[in-house]
């Protein structure tokens, strides 16, 4: 199996990983709740500190996801 691409080794994960599927979901979740945020007419300060709450946990999932992703590699490279 060729998984040289990036989008393809991630689909490959979707579909043979299920802690990447639920970091891949935590992580569209809290970017729904990002821009829910965004979107708000009025941003209040709380509003503010969610935000960058919310961006910090989705860095935090990115990071988890990229260790998996990485993981695979240097087993399939092994």
């Amino acid at each position: 199996m060729d998984l040289n691409t990036h989008e393809e080794l991630k689909a490959h994960l979707m579909a043979t990983n299920q802690e990447f599927r639920e970091l891949a979901a935590k992580h569209s979740e809290y970017e729904r709740q990002i821009q829910a945020i965004e979107s708000l007419p009025h941003v209040t300060p709380e509003d503010e500190l969610e935000e960058q709450r919310l961006k910090k946990l989705k860095l935090h999932i990115k990071d988890q996801m990229m260790d998996i992703i990485n993981r695979y590699r240097t087993q399939q490279v092994s």
